[in-house]
């Protein structure tokens, strides 16, 4: 069975996406067979890898509201082992009609359970929100990979997260567990930045990922030419750097994490 791992925070501009589609490339490029699920209306996973999902085509709403499995909305990609189910604007009104649904917070768990033998690995990249599409994700996934950016704010909005994961554990998922905290935009000439990580790393330990995302260049610049920054500029610190994650996500990692 399929890992499934959401990567989550109802914060904003923390890489959350950036981190969804370099994982999922480097899950990928590592030999492993990986399916990304874009659940956020702002569709940048999707674009990410440069899909344009035509309007009749199935996308992550359809599989939520039931009217497509996730194996007829899998797009594939320029990598053999990594397919997507694309993200639509539609995904903005699912929040208001699963109010209505029976069993509205186990939907896309349901759907998941369809292919969870098909996969390695099932990430799915969630909106900066804690609606019911994220409850969904929270409800349908084995653990959650939260990125938090080197900045002053850096944990603003974790407590309400941890909240919500606790209530989820409580009456959902009860096997739910965090995948680890990803420090993202990391600047080591930055003293705050550098204060963060160690403020992060001290608080929660063993729940912080040893691999750190750099700021770079890169990393910004590749989703506009629908290629993830692994594919776009192998080489680069941040491609580097989330080829890393991939290992350590998939237990492979080195000894050589700055």
């Amino acid at each position: 069975m399929g890992r499934v791992i959401a990567i989550v925070n109802q914060k904003g501009g923390v890489g959350k996406t950036t981190t969804a589609v370099n994982l999922s490339a480097g899950l990928a490029l590592g030999g492993h067979s990986v399916l990304l699920i874009d659940a956020d209306a702002q569709c940048s996973a999707t674009s990410g890898y440069g899909i344009r999902l035509a309007e009749e085509e199935p996308s992550t709403y359809d599989v939520i509201l039931g009217h497509a499995t996730p194996a007829d909305a899998a797009r594939t990609t320029m990598l053999p082992s990594l397919r997507v189910v694309g993200a639509s604007r539609d995904l903005v009104g699912a929040e208001i009609e699963l109010v209505s649904v029976e069993n509205r917070e186990r939907r896309l768990r349901e759907a998941l359970a369809t292919v969870r033998g098909a996969y390695e690995f099932i990430l799915i990249d969630c909106p900066p929100s804690l609606g019911l599409v994220t409850l969904n994700a929270l409800t349908g996934c084995d653990s959650l990979l939260i990125p938090l950016q080197c900045e002053y704010y850096a944990l603003e909005g974790l407590t309400a997260l941890l909240e919500t994961v606790a209530l989820v554990r409580d009456s959902l998922n009860p096997e739910l567990a965090i995948e680890g905290l990803l420090l993202t935009m990391y600047d080591g000439r930055n003293t705050l930045c550098r204060q963060v990580a160690e403020d992060v790393k001290g608080h929660f330990r063993d729940k912080v990922f040893r691999t750190v995302i750099p700021r770079n260049v890169r990393l910004s610049e590749s989703p506009s030419h629908g290629l993830p920054a692994l594919l776009y500029d192998p080489g680069s610190r941040g491609a580097l750097a989330y080829g890393e994650l991939a290992r350590e996500v998939a237990g492979e990692a080195t000894d050589d994490v700055d």
